[in-house]
């Protein structure tokens, strides 16, 4: 018996990677304009039943157990690359091990959270944190759920890592949803019960991460024969190897927290929780916008390490090419209008929006528009599983942005500078990483900005010269906003369509089409 026989490889189906991943992205495109809708109205009711001052604690308390986030998601991270690279093998025995090993690293990882919350976050809460008086005993319970909540997202991430490893993505988006349509249910819950409202808010989000933990586990056990604990496998060879991965994809994972999370606590040394509330609602925006060009890459993230797994390094390439552009293209189209009618998106959505919210909005899509087009490279350079030289050089760029904030702020800079030093940064590891692929990959650093940064650069160029004069004339009326909006969409997918892609890309897109659109399939031999 095969081994595409035991499992249920992705790879053993005739439907070839491109259209696979079309298929994938698709299917996590719709469930995030789901989940985007449903969390947006969450974020508005929870600021206005909490208030701005609560929400601000609940973000900085949040905040410091997040900064141990990097734990599971170096994990993750780690997990993810060995389980494609077996399947890219159709090495089942390794895929089992590789099952295993984790569970006990996760095991281990878990403890080492528990340590490090209860002694160095708990002190911090106690003795560091500004959180008005009457509201401490609040916050130090909302610590405890949250940690809670953190192990329960580390059990479940070598059980997600699996699912998206197979490309089974309509489990993922399944349960996604479900899990936004628990938090939408808290949000009723919220104003019904009389009870401390950051208090019980922790309390429902634990029961949800509870759900979530227990949904993956009872899946993966009845779908993957890796997972049904028949015998258990130790491999130390492999051990090690994922635990040298891990030591510095961890060293960057730690790094990149001291750029988010760790910034929201510096910033809570130097201004009030309504400038800590104001960036909670920045990130909350970009981190919604993000993960559309974020799910994409979770579609591309296993192909590329299947195809490098299996030695295909030019196939590997086109992914990278394409994805890169992709990424990009997803984030522009929704960041672009944001961006121009801010002021209007939050006023509508919030109706109140803490001060600086607006400013620090923008000032973060920036950022996240160079880190969006960044994903696929991150993913290729993980490939390799050699991440001393790329996660030391990242890593200390992250290190340095940290510190950069913290003098400008010690020097009296206001808090929107954080996220201007954050571009700046991003800007040179995008360089770093390219150069670290060429050395990895043999990457053709010339080949990717012939191909993917000056069609890119052209594209939105053009797509924001065009929209930002819309814009400007616009009216501050709902209609003519939407129109706005509209109209900058269509900007950006056509400036995309014929400046950002290449022929053999815009021939696909109308392949696609003629077959949804009979008039179309005309075009394709004038394409050609």
């Amino acid at each position: 018996m095969s081994l595409a026989e035991k499992i249920p490889l992705q790879q053993s189906e005739t439907v070839s990677s491109t259209k696979r991943i079309a298929k994938n992205t698709l299917m996590l495109y719709f469930r995030q304009i789901l989940i985007m809708l449903v969390s947006l109205y969450t974020v508005r009711v929870v600021l206005n039943v909490l208030g701005a001052e609560d929400y601000g604690i609940f973000g900085v308390v949040g905040g410091v157990v997040t900064f141990f986030s990097f734990l599971s998601g170096t994990m993750a991270s780690a997990t993810q690359r060995f389980f494609s690279f077996a399947i890219g093998k159709n090495d089942l025995q390794q895929l089992k091990e590789t099952f295993c090993v984790n569970l006990v690293i996760y095991a281990v990882i878990s403890v080492f959270a528990v340590i490090l919350l209860e002694s160095v976050g708990l002190w911090f809460i106690q003795n560091k944190m500004s959180v008005p008086p009457q509201r401490f005993d609040a916050a130090c319970r909302l610590f405890q759920l949250s940690i809670f909540s953190f192990i329960a997202s580390i059990i479940a991430s070598p059980f997600m890592a699996i699912v998206i490893a197979h490309e089974d993505m309509q489990i993922y988006a399944f349960l996604s949803v479900i899990e936004a349509v628990l938090k939408l249910a808290v949000v009723y819950l919220l104003s019904a019960i009389s009870a401390d409202k950051l208090v019980l808010y922790g309390t429902l989000l634990l029961a949800i991460a509870l759900f979530n933990v227990l949904s993956y586990i009872s899946i993966c056990i009845i779908k993957y024969v890796e997972c049904q604990f028949r015998c258990f496998f130790w491999n130390k060879t492999l051990f090690k190897e994922i635990m040298k991965f891990t030591g510095w994809t961890l060293f960057g994972a730690f790094t990149s927290v001291g750029r988010t999370q760790a910034v929201t606590i510096l910033l809570n040394q130097f201004f009030s929780p309504i400038v800590i509330a104001a960036r909670t609602i920045a990130t909350t925006v970009n981190s919604q916008v993000n993960v559309f060009s974020t799910n994409f890459n979770t579609s591309l993230y296993p192909p590329i390490i299947k195809e490098y797994a299996s030695g295909n390094k030019e196939e590997m390439f086109r992914l990278l090419y394409n994805g890169s552009k992709m990424t990009f293209f997803l984030m522009w189209v929704f960041a672009l209008p944001l961006f121009l009618h801010m002021d209007y998106v939050l006023t509508f959505w919030l109706k109140n929006p803490p001060e600086h919210a607006i400013f620090f909005t923008r000032l973060a899509l920036i950022e996240s528009v160079i880190v969006a087009s960044a994903l696929p490279l991150c993913t290729a350079a993980r490939a390799p599983g050699k991440m001393m030289g790329y996660e030391l050089a990242l890593g200390t760029v992250q290190l340095l942005i940290f510190v950069a904030d913290w003098i400008l702020l010690r020097t009296g800079f206001d808090a929107w500078i954080v996220f201007v030093v954050a571009t700046i940064g991003n800007a040179v590891m995008y360089i770093l990483r390219l150069v670290i692929l060429r050395i990895l990959v043999s990457f053709r650093i010339l080949e990717f900005t012939r191909r993917v940064l000056l069609p890119l650069a052209e594209a939105s160029g053009v797509s924001l010269a065009a929209s930002f004069a819309v814009a400007y004339f616009t009216p501050y009326k709902f209609v003519f906003v939407a129109f706005s909006v509209l109209l900058s969409i269509v900007f950006s997918s056509l400036a995309m369509y014929f400046l950002g892609m290449d022929k053999e890309s815009r021939k696909k897109v109308m392949e696609i089409l003629g077959r949804k659109i009979p008039m179309l399939k005309k075009q394709v031999g004038e394409i050609e």
